[in-house]
């Protein structure tokens, strides 16, 4: 199989933003004499970075953003981590598992030297207290459904069985025992996840709503400490674990982070020696082109619009499939990510990224076996346009566009506003721009009509993007459901688990339902970042894949 060229956004690697960067604050990028914020040379190895916003959540049980699961990928660790070629290997277990003939049960014995910041030993009991509170329905985790694969999972997500019936067991303090719902290909990706992090259960009981709210109250196993974060504050810090199992081999200090929303703030701090990597928008990448720190970094994250069918219990005009499929027809992604982002992107007609998984047979792209679908066609959307509105009864609509309220997000907004109203005869478009916290919390409450989403990767599959939209799934928050679509993914997960070939033509058949059939999204981009990054950064981009471990333990020797 070929290897996926895979940026995951969410997920268990370390994500561009917080890592990757050439170490030190002034403008000197040699490894020999690094520097601080201050501009004082330390001798110490020191990342100052920038986030796109506030932490949502540092508590691994909820955290389902890019933002709070950096967080837990710097200061925590599970079973496994992604090693320097992007596959899974070993961190928290000291020995491979030993694994069933049928591949359903994985005996893991853990380190004996791993230990909590407080001293505590992690203990085979501190991954079943974390499994179980994460599929306890009252603690409603976004990630829940990732249990599926553990015995009994997803019948305690739905409330049919209780979260001590879920498949994992401590046989004894330093013996984990993981009984699989069925045999799962991608489960050591999944082990990887921070959802899947070992908690400790004494600390957790004792913080009670306290706990992860700011970083005094969180334990860490990985190799930083969160310092400096009260649960709002736009700046925080990571310090080395001293506790760590392999700290020897974990050669930065610490990283700076401090939240810059505004591209022109980013370059203004880069270029001062604040901070060692900034994003650049549109303006500033046509700019900066020529600049020798200058670079662009794809990763396998696909943006697209969701069409919410329901809203505050009312059916939504998106609850119309020719209403969905005119807007989706009506924007010029090529357009859009020539003009609007400038930074690599690419026009997206499928959920699942291109160069991220491959047929087992012959090796070929899921992008080309899928097909392209809801390319920029403005007469077919007029067309569809015409007919929803003979469907509703009405000859115009209203409606709210909500994304975030970054500088991007608001030119992009403008850009999405501008082409559906040129295109569409009667259709008015109310721009909604909030901070990426409140529109999480909207897409919870499912209060918006449509909106800007991504996703990045749990795991290389794509059911890891396909299952998303599943009926009454955790991230299915816009009222889609189709039984054919459920029961093709039930099949692919079940009945075909172990039978590649049939598991992958089903997941094909399933992306066609989602977008040609019902239009239940419109794929809009698939993500690429340009950056500006100090000379090392320039060196590490060629490989192909990072991981946090080998950044942390290698990049920086």
């Amino acid at each position: 199989m070929k290897k996926s060229k895979l940026f995951l956004a969410l997920g268990f690697t370390l994500t561009l933003s917080l890592g990757l960067a050439a170490c030190g604050g002034g403008s000197s990028s040699s490894s020999d004499s690094k520097s601080t914020n201050s501009g004082k040379a330390s001798g110490e190895q020191v990342l100052n970075l920038a986030e796109s916003a506030l932490i949502p959540s540092a508590d691994s049980s909820k955290a389902d953003d890019q933002v709070g699961l950096n967080v837990l990928n710097q200061t925590n660790e599970g079973l496994y981590a992604l090693d320097k070629d992007g596959k899974p290997a070993i961190a928290g277990a000291a020995e491979d598992p030993k694994i069933s003939d049928d591949k359903t049960v994985y005996t893991f014995k853990l380190r004996s030297d791993a230990k909590w910041s407080n001293g505590d030993p992690v203990t085979a009991n501190d991954y079943v207290f974390a499994w179980k509170r994460a599929v306890n329905p009252d603690t409603a985790a976004t990630y829940s459904y990732l249990f599926d694969a553990i015995k009994n999972g997803s019948d305690i997500v739905a409330g049919k069985k209780k979260p001590e019936e879920l498949g994992v067991k401590a046989v004894d303090d330093t013996t984990l025992e993981v009984t699989l719902s069925k045999p799962t290909a991608y489960i050591n990706s999944l082990f990887a996840f921070p959802t899947f992090f070992p908690l400790n259960e004494k600390f957790v009981t004792e913080k009670g709503d306290k706990f992860a709210q700011n970083s005094d109250n969180i334990l860490y196993n990985g190799p930083f400490q969160l310092k400096d974060w009260t649960g709002t504050n736009k700046k925080w810090t990571y310090v080395k674990n001293d506790k760590y199992w392999d700290k020897k081999n974990v050669k930065l200090k610490q990283i700076n982070v401090q939240v810059v929303q505004d591209a022109g703030t980013g370059v203004n701090l880069y270029n001062t020696g604040k901070i060692d990597r900034t994003v650049l928008s549109a303006e500033y990448a046509a700019q900066n082109k020529s600049n020798k720190d200058y670079v662009v970094v794809n990763d396998s994250s696909t943006f697209y619009i969701k069409f919410n069918q329901e809203r505050k219990g009312e059916k939504t005009p998106l609850a119309n499939k020719n209403i969905r499929k005119a807007l989706a027809l009506s924007i010029d992604k090529k357009s859009y990510v020539d003009t609007v982002l400038q930074n690599g992107s690419k026009p997206a007609n499928n959920l699942v990224p291109p160069e991220f998984t491959f047929d087992p047979k012959n090796d070929e792209d899921y992008v080309k076996e899928s097909g392209a679908h809801l390319k920029y066609d403005k007469a077919e959307a007029k067309k569809a346009w015409k007919q929803g509105l003979k469907e509703l009864g009405t000859d115009k609509i209203s409606l709210e566009f909500t994304s975030d309220d970054t500088e991007n997000a608001k030119k992009s907004s403008e850009f999405i506003q501008n082409q559906l109203e040129k295109n569409l005869d009667g259709l008015t478009v109310k721009l909604k721009n909030v901070p990426f916290k409140v529109r999480l919390q909207n897409d919870q409450n499912q209060d918006y009509d449509f909106s800007m989403s991504g996703w990045g990767p749990d795991y290389q599959d794509p059911s890891t993007f396909l299952d998303l939209f599943k009926t009454g799934g955790s991230q299915n928050r816009m009222s889609y459901s189709n039984s054919d679509y459920d029961k093709i993914l039930q099949d692919a997960a079940v009945t075909y688990a172990a039978e590649p070939q049939k598991r992958w033509d089903e997941m094909v058949k399933a992306e066609n339902i989602l977008l040609t059939d019902d239009v239940a999204i419109q794929p809009l981009y698939h993500r690429a970042n340009a950056y500006l990054q100090k000379e090392l950064h320039q060196k590490l981009t060629k490989k192909s894949i990072w991981s946090r471990l080998y950044v942390q333990k290698y990049v920086f020797d």
